[in-house]
């Protein structure tokens, strides 16, 4: 891998975690040829030129996993250095989407409540404490 200098422009990524009624998060498994292969991580991908955030994110999903983004809200933005880029993560909440998420580039998916698969990707760890809060406040209000 080669090194990336932390002068480097951000590369801009859209996330998405997509959110069923009990609180479980899908989770995707980086496939083999590809940086972190292995790793386990939220769906999404890069933000093309010209293309809005929200946009990368209603493409990627129908390109990874072939379903249909209804409706996502902005959630949280992390910056974080990699070995090989710098990149600039944009989180969104999904809970409604059409279909049922397809392996369609040959990665594994897990529905995860507690997330118990591992390694993740190291942007992916504060996120999962941020989710369990997140879960917990709902689960909260709920009530």
């Amino acid at each position: 891998m080669t090194q990336a200098s932390p002068n480097h422009a951000a590369i801009d990524v859209a996330v998405g975690i997509l959110m069923q009624p009990n609180g479980d998060v899908l989770l995707g498994q980086r496939p083999t040829g590809k940086p972190y292969a292995g790793y386990w991580e939220f769906p999404g991908g890069k933000v093309e030129l010209g293309e809005s955030i929200f946009d990368a994110l209603k493409r990627e999903f129908v390109e990874e996993l072939g379903i249909e983004i209804l409706s996502a809200e902005p959630w949280c933005g992390v910056q974080h250095q990699y070995p090989h880029a710098n990149v600039r993560l944009h989180f969104f909440i999904s809970r409604e989407w059409h279909g049922e998420p397809q392996s369609l580039e040959g990665q594994a998916f897990a529905w995860q409540g507690s997330v118990r698969v591992e390694p993740l990707l190291e942007a992916t760890i504060p996120l999962i404490a941020w989710l369990d809060q997140l879960r917990d406040e709902l689960r909260f209000t709920s009530n």
